[in-house]
């Protein structure tokens, strides 16, 4: 049970950086790649907003486990 716990906590981590390099690169600030078609695309930093909400939602399941 707590390789588990250790999991979904490494997974909801990850899940939140994702989400906030989307939303960086939504919102202009990261602009690597520089062809990349997210760079100053609004769509992407209420997608990026999601999923770092579905990250931390899964920060906190794990601390229930």
């Amino acid at each position: 049970m707590k390789i588990a716990k250790i999991g979904l906590r490494l997974l909801s981590v990850l899940v939140v950086l994702v989400g906030l390099i989307w939303m960086g690169q939504g919102a202009g600030y990261i602009r690597y790649p520089a062809t990349s078609f997210m760079i100053d695309q609004s769509a992407w930093i209420w997608r990026g907003a999601l999923v770092a909400v579905v990250g931390v939602i899964g920060a906190l399941v794990s601390r229930r486990v």
